[in-house]
């Protein structure tokens, strides 16, 4: 899904990558305010700063539309004129031009006829609705990373605690090779490994410790909070009843083929009015005059009606290229639907593939988990009654921490299918 938002996915693998060397931490990370899913969904969608520019979008389209409007209405303004000449004009002691005249005008005009103009507003009118759709979709991408960064640190939450297990695990090993040892039963050597697998396994804590905090300001940002925001609950992410995966319901459901489809249907609209750039345009204008003082050869108050028409004759070819480039901007829409229409199926296919995948995937690495923790237990009892060296407990507990350690992987990667699956259906977010 390569439009698809994936903020914070860096995070995560920072944290499986457990032989990476840890970063120290030169002071305590500041404690992360705890936010449900839902919430943190929510909070995104409505402070995030992508989401305040798509709106103005919006507003932007409904100021275009207002100007198209305004330009098929009536318009009215009006002017005052003052005159100041040099010496004014007299004859037979009557004023014929004075020298100083005030003149105010009105002017009225209305389009009576005028195709272009009514399918610019119409125009106008798809833009809006298109601006509308592009903020819910960039709504829904802001929902999904936020809810990628909120799996992140779930993943990241389960990598310290396998990793915790792990370091008590080989604690309690050192505890009992330092007895050994005391008692004259084991080495040296036998309880320096032990101390070397903890101080391995403390290391792993605490660069787990610090990729978790790092996803927990990931969210924050997205949420604009002054802080870290750390994941309160886990989301659920259940597909709802009746989802499929017919092109109707996904044309009904994904805000991306929406905006498509609009798209596409704005550019059929301004094609299909090439046609009117070729009539005529009439328009009525109607204009009050009144001059002071009163000139002699003309009235105080005079008006004047005009009826204006003009006809496109000849314009060396532009409006034919203007048709052609409309042509192809259509050709360019419904081609996206298409390919988007196509990739928007086979998401489906491929989430729900990969939601089957990742529950036996996951039911594996839970056995394979458990299985590991017992040969723990076996061995540890072994070494206590000799019949196994320490080599074989630091081993069998670096599979334990490992087979941990694949276990959030596994419930991370079927957090994330079944995310992924509701994304291509177009249900999340569905609250």
């Amino acid at each position: 899904m390569g439009r698809r938002v994936r903020q914070g996915r860096g995070v995560l693998l920072a944290v499986l990558c457990v032989g990476m060397p840890a970063l120290a931490v030169a002071q305590t990370p500041v404690a992360a305010q705890r936010v449900t899913f839902k919430d943190a969904i929510q909070r995104a969608m409505q402070n995030n700063p992508s989401v305040t520019g798509a709106a103005a979008g919006i507003l932007r389209a409904d100021a275009l539309l207002t100007e198209a409007r305004s330009a098929t209405r009536l318009q009215v303004s009006g002017s005052v004129t003052t005159t100041t000449l040099n010496t004014g004009v007299t004859y037979a002691g009557t004023t014929i031009t004075p020298q100083n005249s005030l003149t105010a005008a009105l002017g009225v005009q209305m389009p009576l006829y005028a195709p272009v103009l009514w399918a610019r507003h119409a125009e106008s009118l798809d833009a809006k609705q298109v601006a509308e759709l592009n903020a819910a979709d960039v709504r829904q991408q802001i929902a999904q990373a936020t809810a990628d960064a909120f799996l992140t640190i779930i993943a990241a939450r389960r990598t310290v605690e396998a990793n915790e297990l792990a370091r008590e695990t080989a604690k309690a090993h050192v505890d009992l090779a330092t007895q050994l040892e005391q008692g004259g039963s084991s080495s040296k050597l036998n309880r320096l490994r032990a101390q070397q697998e903890l101080s391995t396994d403390e290391r792993l804590v605490e660069s787990a410790r610090l990729a978790l905090y790092r996803a927990t300001e990931a969210l924050g940002v997205l949420l604009v909070a002054d802080g870290p925001m750390d994941a309160a609950d886990e989301p659920a992410l259940d597909v709802p009843p009746g989802a499929d995966a017919a092109s109707s319901s996904l044309r009904q459901y994904r805000t991306d083929l929406k905006l498509f489809s609009a798209e596409a249907q704005a550019a059929e609209h301004v094609l299909a009015d090439s046609s009117k750039d070729r009539l005529p345009f009439l328009s009525a204008s109607f204009a009050p005059q009144a001059g002071y003082p009163a000139q002699f050869f003309g009235p105080v108050f005079s008006w004047r009606f005009l009826l204006q028409a003009s006809v496109p004759l000849f314009d060396s070819g532009q409006r034919s290229g203007q048709e052609v480039e409309r042509r192809a901007a259509v050709d360019l829409a419904h081609a996206n639907v298409a390919r988007v229409t196509t990739q928007a199926s086979s998401e489906v296919r491929a989430g729900r593939e990969a939601v089957a995948s990742a529950e036996r995937g996951l039911a594996s690495a839970r056995a394979a988990a458990d299985q590991a923790h017992q040969v723990v237990d076996i061995v540890n009892i072994s070494f206590r009654a000799g019949a196994s060296t320490n080599i074989e407990v630091i081993d069998a507990e670096r599979t334990a921490r490992d087979a941990d350690t694949a276990v959030a992987t596994a419930e991370d990667t079927l957090r994330r299918a079944k995310l992924e699956l509701l994304i291509a259906l177009g249900r999340f977010p569905n609250f």
